[in-house]
């Protein structure tokens, strides 16, 4: 008789390892990563608010940020906030479970140190390659992925051909340029297949908005 084997990760390759069939494992965790990376392109919009007004785009974030932190401490506490604190149950992965959910902090941070440190267009691809890059890598991996070589830590090749092609047309259709589009695809697809687990959302923006500024946009 078959033991059952204990799922240690979110990640579909480490279910497909362990020998377990696909099913209702995989399609929570579908729902919770479509969950996370709506709220995710969320931020896509913040390029937009910057053109009208950056100084208060980078204070709407930052206290979107404080006050996201308040509000997961008191889940934590067992403070029950309508609404917010069902969006972060359904929205976090099983190893966030009975922990600080840190994404939406580290996304707000990034999104606000691009625009602080990097003038537009540099500022807008990072957060765009932040918004969609990760994004869809994330999507399209969990959904599709099947190819999973040595060398991307335990990405797929799917999830990042798809982070690239993403920030390709994003970053072409900001800067017009196929060399600034292809420094930062490549930038980002390397940077999203490190092992940083929520803590891309502060790297990519970072390192992708100083490729292209110093590549002279």
């Amino acid at each position: 008789m078959m033991k059952a084997v204990p799922i240690l990760k979110d990640d579909f390759f480490m279910v497909q390892r362990s020998g377990m069939i696909p099913g209702t494992f995989e399609l929570r965790e579908l729902k919770t990563e479509v969950i996370r990376k709506a709220i995710h392109f969320l931020i896509a919009l913040s390029p937009s608010m910057a053109a009208i007004s950056r100084p208060f785009t980078m204070i709407l974030l930052m206290m979107g940020t404080l006050v996201y932190t308040y509000m997961e401490i008191a889940r934590l506490s067992g403070v029950e906030i309508p609404f917010i604190s069902s969006l972060t149950n359904m929205a976090s992965r099983s190893r966030d479970r009975g922990h600080f959910v840190l994404g939406p902090v580290t996304l707000g941070i990034g999104s606000s140190l691009a625009l602080l440190l990097y003038p537009d267009p540099a500022a807008s691809i990072g957060i765009y390659a932040l918004a969609f890059g990760d994004g869809f890598a994330s999507l399209v991996g969990k959904m599709f992925g099947r190819f999973r070589p040595a060398f991307l830590l335990g990405k797929s090749i799917e999830g990042s051909a798809a982070c690239f092609t993403a920030v390709f047309f994003t970053s072409y259709q900001v800067s017009y340029d196929y060399k600034t589009a292809l420094l930062a695809a490549v930038s980002t697809t390397v940077v999203e297949a490190l092992p940083l687990n929520d803590y891309d959302n502060l790297v990519i923006p970072l390192v992708v908005g100083l490729v292209v500024h110093l590549a002279g946009l």
